[in-house]
């Protein structure tokens, strides 16, 4: 009797132990195998971890409140053709100027656009904000003073300098700057959605007039929410201009604006860590594609979408919480 009551102890430790070793695992992979590859695989991650972050903001309004947005991809791309335009008119790539920049375009175009947008719902919000996204296209594309001469977009763009003699930014110290943001950015909104505004956010996503009659502004909460969306794919989109040297009109366009969604629905919309899940899934799968056919890369991620939708129309990363609830004995188990 007194060996089980002491199993019985033991057992919540064991199975925090079990549900938290797939976290660790995936930190040390992103943490060193880095280190080991070459500088093209780091491109690689630190494309994975901009639009995990991208697709995490995304998912805010998307699978936390229920509104599905088209037009997400204007604020990644506000945040990447501010510090594009401070390079291309400025001569400056200052992290400590571009970022604060970037993120400060994305939030007010977020504010702006969502005054518009949050008037209406449903499908209709899925149309305005597709409207609106393909505005933003058409100023960037038609505006000489947003691209460089001679082409459509601005490229020349570097890996950020941070203004101390002596340090440069090369890809691997590039790829642990945007892991360290990207970590940052997934802790604060796992605050966001774990706390009673977050709570509110689902509440009003299960039944908004339930939620009105309890006394709740719900335009407000959907207001604030789509401002701190937008905020975040604007950090995603200043990291993604950085990396990808150039930014064009298409990153504020409407096949932008699929991924963060694809990926969302792919690794489970309404969960935290489901979106990050989906982008890995995608720029795997990208990477093999562009190696193998890239010609083809369109109809591949087409299939994943349609797969993932006729047979795990939940996400991946909700099947896999699952089982790893399931790899864990039950609190009180006395099982040896």
């Amino acid at each position: 009797m007194v060996a089980s009551d002491r199993e019985v102890v033991r057992g919540p430790e064991q199975v925090k132990w079990i549900q938290f070793a797939p976290y660790f695992a995936v930190a040390t992979i992103l943490v060193v195998l880095p280190l080991f590859l070459s500088s093209y695989t780091q491109g690689v991650m630190t494309r994975f971890l901009v639009f995990a972050l991208f697709s995490a903001g995304y998912n805010l309004v998307f699978g936390y409140l229920g509104l599905p947005s088209l037009g997400h991809a204007a604020y990644f791309g506000a945040g990447g053709y501010a510090v594009a335009v401070l390079k291309l008119h400025y001569g400056t790539d200052l992290f400590w100027l571009g970022v604060p920049l970037g993120i400060l375009t994305a939030t007010l175009i977020a504010a702006l656009f969502g005054l518009i947008a949050l008037r209406v719902s449903g499908l209709y919000f899925l149309l305005v904000t597709f409207a609106l996204g393909q505005l933003l296209f058409s100023v960037a594309w038609n505006v000489k003073w947003l691209n460089s001469p001679g082409m459509q977009g601005i490229a020349g763009l570097s890996f950020p300098s941070f203004g101390i003699p002596g340090l440069t930014v090369n890809s691997t110290s590039y790829y642990y700057l945007v892991l360290l943001i990207t970590a940052f950015c997934i802790l604060a909104l796992h605050r966001i959605v774990c706390s009673p505004f977050g709570h509110a956010l689902v509440g009003i996503r299960e039944g908004e007039d339930r939620m009105r009659a309890l006394g709740y502004n719900t335009w407000l909460y959907k207001y604030i929410a789509f401002i701190i969306s937008g905020a975040f794919s604007g950090v995603a989109g200043v990291l993604f201009a950085y990396y990808n040297y150039m930014i064009d009109p298409n990153h504020l366009g409407v096949g932008t604006s699929f991924l963060p969604m694809c990926m969302a629905i792919i690794g489970g919309m309404g969960t935290l860590l489901g979106p990050v899940l989906g982008a890995a899934v995608i720029i795997s799968v990208e990477l093999v594609a562009s190696i193998v056919t890239p010609d083809r890369w369109p109809l591949i991620l087409g299939g994943i979408f349609v797969l993932t939708i006729m047979f795990a129309r939940q996400g991946i990363g909700v099947y896999l919480v699952e089982l790893s609830k399931r790899a864990g004995y039950p609190y009180g188990s006395t099982k040896g």
